[in-house]
């Protein structure tokens, strides 16, 4: 006999929120956007402070935070949004508003 099919269970929430993040370089006009649960922690790692950061942000180092946006619940959303602002030009990263 075929089994049941039972409901798809939804994910369970994580405790710790993802956040979209904007970097801005104040040695170079170039932005970079990312995902994290800890933006601050990050931010270290992206100057070089701590231990990781991604290779792409070495050469403008130092970095600050110019725009976070969320919680999200889930990392699909934050990669979801992460994306929609990497379309974006990056005087529009900055500034906010709408995202389409």
């Amino acid at each position: 006999m075929p089994k049941k099919s039972q409901p798809a269970e939804a994910p369970p929430k994580d405790p710790d929120p993802w956040h979209v993040y904007v970097l801005q370089s104040t040695a170079r006009p170039v932005t970079y956007v990312g995902i994290a649960k800890d933006v601050a922690a990050r931010l270290a790692q992206h100057n070089g402070e701590t231990k990781g950061g991604a290779k792409s942000t070495r050469a403008a180092r130092p970095w600050i935070i110019a725009r976070t946006l969320g919680p999200f619940e889930t990392r699909g959303e934050a990669q979801s949004m992460e994306y929609a602002l990497k379309q974006k030009p990056a005087q529009q990263r900055l500034l906010g508003g709408e995202m389409t």
